[in-house]
């Protein structure tokens, strides 16, 4: 059973399915024009469900979807527009792309499948392949591209035809980490131009929190937790949450094995890389001492408790400038260092625990 409802300019997806005796996906989502919200979650959470009854892939058991203020499915009625007519770009896991087909026709599909002359076709598909820079690929076909190539056609396929919803399942989770990267800056800048609503399925939070303006987080079916990046990752709400919002993100730019963070230099055991990164630290990486520690460690500094909060069997906090950051500490670690909020603390944190992935995320 599902029940979606689209706002008149934007998202509401009020979601029931039932899938099998066994799994039962119920959501509520609110996506305004001009937004991205995430779904974020595990395998098997439901995620790639939703957005398969949004895009019409599936029909609804009961429920509604109106869009714009136009009703695409509702089963009382039987009323129900088919996915080529919704008008939604989507862009899959693994590109989907037609193996016989070229860059070319591949971008130009859509298109044509609306029945646009092929001329016009192929002129906008030329313009969204500069676009993506793949420029002097058009008739390749989609074996002779690598994973990131691929995925760049994908994505000016699904927008080549203007679309009014933009749905993106696990969009770069088939890609390597440099790929990954690249590609994360290159689909943020076009997000960020397009006017209708945003939907993107991830189960990586890094994707998540860069990408996405509100995220909900689904587990089992059922989302636990809405908010922002901030939000979710000061005050997860289940142990899910709190594993995947514990990571440390922070953006800089890497030179000599040293990253500028713009506040505290953030010194890392690879000296290969340069230029845009960001830098992931999970919070349990992370010494605190209340005095400077020994060793010198060269990445340290004097900062403050600003928040500790208890969840489950852990004790998390976080600092102050002049580079906040989460950790995670035992309850013997708090009540030895008497942790509270005011604090003057020491962070110390080895160049090896800093994990590096190279690209812009701005």
């Amino acid at each position: 059973m599902v029940a979606v409802v689209l706002t008149s300019q934007g998202l509401t997806a009020d979601v029931v399915v039932h899938r099998s005796e066994n799994f039962r996906l119920e959501l509520c989502l609110s996506i305004p024009s001009g937004k991205t919200v995430a779904l974020l979650g595990p395998n098997g959470s439901g995620k790639s469900t939703a957005l398969a009854a949004i895009a019409g892939l599936i029909s609804l058991d009961s429920g509604r979807i109106l869009f714009n203020g136009v009703t695409l499915d509702d089963p009382a009625t039987g009323a129900f527009v088919p996915p080529e007519r919704r008008k939604a770009g989507v862009v899959f896991q693994n590109y989907l792309l037609f193996p016989h087909l070229s860059v070319l026709d591949n971008v130009a599909f859509g298109l044509r499948s609306r029945r646009i002359a092929r001329g016009e076709a192929n002129t906008r598909a030329r313009e969204w392949i500069e676009r993506i820079g793949l420029t002097g690929m058009e008739n390749r076909k989609p074996a002779d591209l690598s994973g990131g190539q691929s995925q760049r056609v994908a994505i000016a396929r699904a927008l080549a035809i203007t679309p009014d919803l933009l749905l993106l399942d696990e969009p770069l989770s088939a890609l390597d980490i440099s790929t990954r990267s690249e590609l994360r800056h290159m689909l943020k800048e076009h997000l960020t131009n397009f006017d209708g609503p945003r939907l993107l399925i991830t189960h990586d939070p890094t994707e998540a929190f860069l990408l996405a303006d509100e995220i909900h987080v689904i587990e089992d079916g059922t989302v636990t937790q809405v908010g922002n990046a901030d939000e979710i990752r000061l005050r997860p709400r289940t142990q899910y949450a709190a594993d995947l919002a514990g990571f440390n993100l922070i953006m800089g730019t890497a030179r000599s094995g040293i990253v500028d963070t713009g506040v505290q230099p953030l010194y890392i055991a690879n000296n290969e890389i340069a230029g845009p990164v960001l830098a992931t630290i999970h919070p349990t990486a992370i010494s605190l001492y209340l005095e400077p520690p020994k060793g010198s460690p060269r990445n340290s500094w004097s900062t403050t408790v600003y928040r500790v909060e208890r969840f489950e069997n852990r004790i998390r906090l976080s600092t102050g400038p002049p580079l906040p950051v989460t950790v995670e500490v035992t309850e013997q670690a708090k009540t030895e260092l008497g942790l509270k909020p005011g604090t003057q603390i020491w962070v110390a944190l080895k160049a090896t625990e800093i994990g590096i992935q190279p690209g812009r995320f701005s």
